[in-house]
């Protein structure tokens, strides 16, 4: 299992949205200098072995095809739970996975990619489509009135070392065109932690001609966006998946913008992360 650490870890069913992430992840292991490996969840201990031996192929061919060492693992589990699983007991740096939009049936995809999400340790990418290109440089970071971005802002660091970044804060407004004091509060705080860090960013106010979500999308659409960086809310409950969690529309986004989506770390409060601003 050594030779798996540090894994960018693929959930895969054998879709073409699954092989669309493969295709992120390659992208991403060229420069994070890890590996990749394809995790396919069996429901029986019983169909682990033919299981085994179609991922193999199919790691191989996806190898070949997009010049990169794929290793294969099949477990038996839930998605809901085994993928986390998996991509602790890994170390993995992060879970690239696909995902359909939100048109009929595929509503419901966009609840499970959050449930699946939702208490990880490591970030996601969501993806719908083939990589347009190789990098990912700009990169449409929402801000709102909520405490939980410290910890988005240290992942917008992070792709900012690798990659030519140029953050795009966009902020909330409220109904007169305004930012309440939270929001600007937060705002502050991530222009000067980007100039801290000496990454090139922009702020746009929102419109507030439509929710804050469907806004950000439609923004990182205008502006041929490469990521929308969003955190989770902490604590989400069930009747959210219901109803549907602003973050399963930016997740499902019509757009099909690649969407990296993190999680408030509770065992990082005490390092003063992942809290206040």
């Amino acid at each position: 299992m050594e030779s798996l650490m540090h894994s960018i870890l693929v959930p895969y069913d054998f879709t073409d949205v699954a092989f669309n992430a493969a295709a992120h992840a390659a992208n991403l292991s060229a420069v994070l200098n890890t590996n990749i490996t394809l995790l396919h969840i069996v429901k029986k201990e019983s169909e682990r072995d033919e299981a085994t031996s179609k991922l193999k192929e199919e790691a191989i061919r996806i190898g070949k095809k997009l010049n990169v060492d794929i290793q294969s693992l099949v477990k038996e589990g839930s998605i809901f739970k085994t993928i986390n699983e998996v991509s602790e007991e890994l170390e993995s740096a992060m879970v690239v996975m696909g995902t359909h939009g939100m048109k009929g049936l595929q509503k419901l995809t966009g609840s499970w990619a959050l449930k699946v999400i939702v208490g990880s340790r490591v970030p996601f990418l969501v993806v719908q489509e083939p990589p347009q290109k190789n990098d990912y440089t700009k990169i449409v970071f929402p801000v709102d009135f909520k405490s939980e971005n410290k910890e988005k802002l240290r992942w917008a660091e992070y792709m900012s070392r690798f990659f030519q970044t140029k953050v795009f804060l966009f902020s909330s407004t409220s109904k007169d065109g305004g930012v309440d004091g939270k929001t600007k509060a937060n705002v502050v705080f991530c222009k000067n932690f980007l100039e801290e860090k000496n990454i090139d960013y922009e702020l746009i106010l929102a419109k507030h001609k439509n929710s804050f979500s469907q806004e950000t999308i439609d923004f990182a659409k205008e502006n041929d966006a490469d990521l929308i960086i969003i955190m989770t809310t902490r604590d989400i409950a069930f009747h959210d998946y219901v109803l549907g969690a602003q973050e399963q529309y930016i997740i499902a986004n019509s757009a099909k913008v690649p969407v990296m989506v993190i999680n408030p770390r509770t065992d990082l409060m005490k390092y003063g992360y992942g809290g206040g601003f």
